[in-house]
């Protein structure tokens, strides 16, 4: 195991713990299917990479994993939040997530929606309780940077464009991922940033919008790849999801070689942005590992 996936695994046990307590804890105390399907989404699976970031970039800026652990449950509800409704029949009406059913068809559509509405309402909780009067304003920072990458200038308007099924040409495509994935890579970047570093810089603040969305593009050139070479036991979802729905990726545009040969560029750069930081080998190992991963 490498140092990496080393890292990995320890931040992902560790915001596990963080979100249990969250989610299972004496701040949601309410027995209630809305609740258990709150748990049922975010607990439990997941790469957790959009916490490790957080986690990551509060390190390498001189803060501590406990630093950004407020910040990391919250941009895991949210990520969490966008899987449910993603899944719901209105969107991309698909039945597992994870090699799971997914929450609506766990536990119905009502109560799913219900449950990813308070998974985002939770994460700006989680924000606002974040710290002490010295963190207040890396709270607002956080706030605003999260709420306008989810928001109706981020990961929505990238569903909407998504939904909208009129993507015409690469780059097309390239601003529906820059909104719908790259968005919240980029809040994820940021919140870690802000975990550490209360007084932010306008150049470290680009460079960090520049590797989230680079690693966000590759991220999902990938994921359009694995959707037609992998298999639903691998990925622990259905496989063929876009082509069945009529929706664009990468492959309606480039051929295989074509993607894979972007994703690795993407990726190259992405890797480049930190190298000359202090305690940065992961966050510059990060995006070759992702551009290599099979689920």
């Amino acid at each position: 195991m490498t140092n990496l996936e080393k890292r990995l695994s320890s931040h992902a046990a560790f915001i596990e713990a963080a979100l249990e307590r969250q989610l299972c804890g004496d701040i949601l105390t309410m027995e209630s299917p809305m609740t258990q399907a709150m748990q049922y989404a975010v607990l439990g699976g997941g790469k957790r990479i959009r916490a490790f970031l957080t986690i990551e970039f509060c390190c390498m800026f001189g803060g501590t994993p406990e630093g950004a652990a407020d910040y990391a449950c919250a941009m895991e509800m949210v990520h969490g939040y966008s899987l449910v409704h993603d899944d719901l029949p209105c969107m991309d009406n698909d039945d597992m997530r994870r090699g799971l059913p997914s929450c609506h068809k766990k536990f119905g559509e009502t109560v799913a929606l219900l449950a990813g509405d308070a998974l985002l309402t939770q994460a700006f909780y989680c924000i606002g309780s974040h710290g002490t009067e010295a963190s207040y304003a890396a709270n607002s920072l956080a706030v605003r940077a999260l709420s306008r990458c989810a928001g109706a200038l981020g990961m929505c308007a990238g569903q909407q464009i998504d939904l909208a099924m009129n993507v015409q040409n690469f780059d097309a495509l390239k601003t529906l991922h820059r909104l719908k994935t790259g968005a919240l890579m980029e809040a994820a970047c940021l919140l870690g940033y802000y975990a550490a570093k209360g007084t932010p810089d306008p150049i470290t603040e680009e460079k960090l919008r520049t590797y989230a969305q680079n690693v966000g593009l590759a991220f999902q050139i990938v994921d359009d790849l694995l959707d037609v070479n992998s298999t639903a036991e691998m990925l622990g979802k259905p496989i063929g999801s876009d082509a069945k729905n009529g929706k664009c990726t990468v492959l309606n545009f480039l051929s295989e070689e074509e993607a894979l040969a972007e994703a690795q560029r993407l990726s190259r750069e992405a890797a480049k942005l930190f190298a000359d930081y202090e305690n940065s080998s992961c966050i510059c190992q990060l995006p070759m590992y992702l551009l290599h991963r099979k689920k």
